[in-house]
């Protein structure tokens, strides 16, 4: 995907492969491009100097200044900067010259923030608060996953950032705009369903036309539904009607039509999730990379924690209208906030709290139960030394299942007050360290730090109405 992408930026207009190098390296780009211009392109004489990574097609509505990033960029008449106004654009009106993918220097994308955000809904049981207060600041050019169970409030804060639904309280801000009241149009917000939402009687090519059309921009929209299909991969595609193409192919179908308008914001409500496990890795590469080029701001809204830990510069994990916690994904993982965020990622055993374990490991909760993560588990075939150096306690524990799950193999281990827990080690290490067999006895620990105490309402998400 990398390579192919590499191919078809140099055929829009890329600076040359020695300058702008593999599109590979473009992945850390949230942090290095530029601030989005108002929607339209620079003049002609101006446009060797933008760094922009997608078409601006639509009218300007103030003055813009735009600075090189070095002066051998400047223009021929040696000024500093390069300037245009409302009736200079008039003069000239809107060009289009092809993606740009010169790599930005400062984020492009908006900046979105939400402010206690609240959204109830009268139903036959009473009232339900889909979001109840929750606060969010959405990066210029990030990738953010919204993640939680059903009903937790994921999409229903998606529909409100894109003006789908009216709040019942709070604000939304796009940049320093509020953008509460405005509707869907004004958002300029791109979408991708789960249905993929194509229309089965247009051809590939007019489908991605379809917004270029609504939203009357005057752009070669021939060259642009080129570009976008050599973008994502379909190139040759575009005469073939939605039934003719694959799964895959047709959601790339469907983010191609979100891009083509130049969209300010991109929304995704559970892109993947009819696609194959296959299949779905691989869109998600597709769709990083190819986010990361354009460099717009990106929302998806996915119950699979893999994806949007794969995809994601920041995760927000929802629980009954609430943000439980919100983080990159190695501070959801390594650092959960709350016994709802530990139990709801990845895998966790449960003991009770009057456990022969938590005691001997002298973890003191009021709580019931305790978790702790398979992983964090210590295993040993002797009794290790409980003095000294090093020295760690123990608990003795038989091994009462194996379970051989392709690279990984689960052992059931059963303690004296006939408590269980699970261990997962990887293949290549259970041979090379443990091979337990079923019946032998084994000797436990597991750090106290890694040990939270909860109550089972603690972790319950059902949806309260």
């Amino acid at each position: 995907m990398a390579s192919l992408l590499a191919q078809t930026t140099s055929r829009l207009g890329a600076r040359p492969a020695a300058q702008a190098g593999p599109v590979a390296q473009m992945a850390p780009m949230a942090s290095r491009v530029q601030p989005a211009m108002p929607s339209a392109l620079l003049p002609l004489h101006a446009r060797a100097t933008t760094t922009s990574v997608a078409c601006r097609a639509a009218s300007i509505d103030k003055p813009v200044v735009y600075t090189p990033r070095d002066s051998s960029q400047q223009s021929s008449n040696g000024a500093g900067e390069v300037s245009m106004s409302i009736s200079s654009m008039d003069e000239v009106g809107p060009s289009y010259e092809g993606i740009i993918t010169d790599a930005p220097t400062r984020p492009t994308g908006l900046y979105v923030r939400v402010r206690n955000m609240v959204k109830h809904f009268s139903t036959a049981k009473g009232l339900f608060r889909a979001v109840d207060g929750v606060d969010v600041d959405i990066e210029p050019s990030s990738i953010v996953a919204l993640l939680g169970p059903s009903g937790s409030g994921k999409t229903t804060l998606l529909r409100l950032i894109a003006g789908l639904e009216q709040p019942t309280g709070g604000n939304i801000y796009f940049d320093d705009t509020d953008a509460t009241n405005l509707s869907v149009q004004d958002r300029q917000i791109g979408f991708v369903f789960q249905s993929y939402a194509l229309f089965n009687h247009k051809t590939v090519a007019e489908n991605i036309k379809f917004g270029l059309e609504v939203r009357k921009l005057n752009i070669d929209h021939d060259k642009r539904v080129a570009e976008l299909l050599a973008l994502v991969q379909l190139t040759g595609l575009g005469d073939r009607y939605p039934r003719q193409l694959s799964g895959g192919q047709r959601q790339r179908v469907a983010l191609a039509r979100a891009l083509a308008s130049n969209p300010r914001l991109l929304l995704l409500d559970e892109p993947f999730g009819a696609l194959d496990a296959v299949v779905r890795k691989q869109l998600r590469t597709g769709l990083r990379e190819i986010v990361r080029s354009v460099g717009v701001t990106t929302i998806i809204v996915t119950h699979d924690q893999e994806e949007a830990f794969d995809l994601a510069d920041k995760v927000v994990v929802f629980n009954r209208g609430l943000v439980e916690q919100q983080g990159s994904p190695t501070e959801i993982i390594k650092r959960p906030r709350t016994p709802f965020i530990m139990k709801f990622v990845g895998e966790t055993n449960v003991v009770p709290a009057t456990s022969l374990l938590a005691k001997r490991m002298r973890f003191n909760t009021s709580k019931t139960s305790v978790m702790f993560r398979p992983h964090d588990i210590k295993l040993f075939k002797t009794v290790p030394p409980e003095s000294g150096e090093g020295a760690l306690t123990t608990v003795g524990a038989n091994v009462a299942d194996k379970a051989n799950l392709g690279w990984v193999v689960k052992y059931t281990l059963r303690f004296d007050d006939d408590v269980e827990c699970e261990l997962q080690l990887s293949r290549d290490q259970d041979e090379r360290e443990y091979n337990l067999v079923v019946g032998s006895r084994v000797f436990v620990h597991v750090p106290h730090r890694t040990m939270m105490g909860f109550n089972a309402s603690d972790v319950d998400s059902t949806p309260i109405v």
